[in-house]
């Protein structure tokens, strides 16, 4: 088939190019990055150079694709330490071209990779802009097909606690403590919607993607004894002191507030209540296997 992916070489995406072309898939990999060329022609893919912006370059690109994969990050808005920039508004309009460009192409099947909270537009902090964006797609006419991949929470999103476990010795957030709660590995992510390039589309349809269930003070552990400090602890400070500190050190407030929002109901389990009616299989990828990952990343830096 013919298979269009956004989101370049990160991640996910790399991963997922390299399946695709290993299972006879033609594939076309979007890249804003012109200097990403010829990683992704290196891979065995065509490269397709142009911002998620532009809604012409986006029709353009998937036409003729009998796939496409479609997902939004933050840095394809701006930088997190920028003011002037609204990512919920930024990101939502990348939904709205995503829209047109699937209109206009005449693309029957998509997969677009939504998140954990995309149920709800309560609660969920900067993912909000998620669950825009699964509302602009879920207009597309009924002969159009898409399938909502929502992953849960990244392991790589813990690499962001390195500089405060080196300059405070402890991992702090604004929740914590021994609830369990899904976490996923990109490669698990990209593995999944491999597989489901491959299998029937009917529909809208809704996937939730996760590797293992832990707790934080599990994570703090298994990180702790991977970089050689056994005693880590997950340390919880209150909400209000958390976001103060990041408004200190030039967070984009939308940003920060959002981020504190959402782990406020990653604590209290709000934001997994439909996650929890639609459980799914668990992936490959653990806890202890991510553990090697993060003590490589916290010995480099």
């Amino acid at each position: 088939m013919n298979i269009v992916l956004t989101g370049s070489l990160g991640n996910i995406g790399k991963p997922l190019t390299k399946t695709l072309i290993e299972k006879g898939h033609s594939v076309t990999v979007i890249s804003s990055n012109a200097n990403r060329q010829k990683d992704i022609e290196a891979l065995g893919a065509s490269a397709a150079i142009g911002k998620m912006q532009d809604a012409d370059f986006l029709a353009q690109t998937f036409q003729g694709a009998d796939i496409v994969y479609l997902m939004e990050t933050m840095e394809a808005v701006g930088d997190m330490f920028d003011q002037s920039i609204d990512f919920i508004g930024g990101i939502t309009q990348i939904g709205e071209n995503y829209k047109k460009a699937v209109e206009r192409s005449g693309v029957k099947r998509v997969i677009h990779l939504s998140s954990i909270g995309a149920h709800t537009d309560k609660g969920n902090g900067i993912l909000l802009f998620h669950h825009n964006v699964e509302q602009l797609l879920r207009q597309l006419p009924d002969n159009v097909s898409v399938k909502f991949m929502r992953p849960v929470g990244f392991y790589i999103n813990l690499f962001s606690f390195i500089p405060v476990i080196k300059s405070q010795g402890a991992i702090i957030s604004n929740y914590g403590g021994e609830n369990k709660e899904p976490w996923v590995s990109p490669k698990d992510i990209a593995a999944t919607i491999a597989e489901e390039v491959d299998k029937p589309f009917a529909s809208k349809t809704v996937h939730y993607i996760t590797s293992d269930m832990v707790s934080p003070n599990e994570i703090a552990k298994a990180l702790g004894n991977a970089i050689g400090k056994p005693d880590l602890k997950w340390k919880v400070i209150p909400s209000e002191q958390l976001l103060n500190s990041w408004l200190s050190i030039g967070f984009n407030e939308q940003v920060a507030r959002g981020f504190v929002e959402l782990q406020e109901n990653q604590g209290n389990g709000k934001l997994y209540e439909d996650y929890n009616q639609h459980k799914p299989a668990l992936g490959k990828i653990k806890l202890k296997d991510f553990a090697k990952e993060f003590a490589e990343a916290y010995n480099q830096e």
